[in-house]
């Protein structure tokens, strides 16, 4: 009963979001039983289910970025060509070839990897 027995909880909880740096404030109210602890706990669960929400919604964004930069799986998207008939392996992304198919296929992509870093290291840094 609120009127004749204070067990209502208020909760209140102050924090800086660790992604934007800005300071925000929760408040959670619980009178739902007349048990005080009760209150307390039900309002503990509220503000964890609160705080798991943003975090999640983080990830969330995070992850979809990260989605929207990746090339659809379809024809005419892939990254490299291997064409042994004319002994010849081909970046998409860099235009960098070579004709050295068997030391690709041994697993020597360095060049490509360079050639890959050259063309794009100044879009990944005006990113962050």
């Amino acid at each position: 009963n609120v009127n004749k027995v204070e067990s209502g909880v208020r909760l209140r909880y102050q924090f800086k979001d660790p992604y934007t740096g800005e300071e925000e404030e929760i408040l959670i109210e619980n009178t739902e039983t007349r048990d005080q602890p009760k209150n307390r706990e039900n309002a503990m669960r509220q503000l964890r289910s609160i705080l798991y929400d943003k975090e999640l919604q983080h990830r969330m964004a995070e992850q979809a970025k990260v989605e929207a930069g990746k090339k659809k799986i379809e024809w005419g998207s892939q990254i490299r060509s291997y064409v042994f008939d004319d002994r010849r392996v081909k970046d998409h992304r860099t235009n960098y070839q070579t004709s050295d198919v068997n030391g690709v296929m041994d697993g020597k992509i360095d060049d490509f990897i360079k050639a890959y870093l050259m063309e794009f290291a100044g879009e990944n840094s005006a990113e962050k």
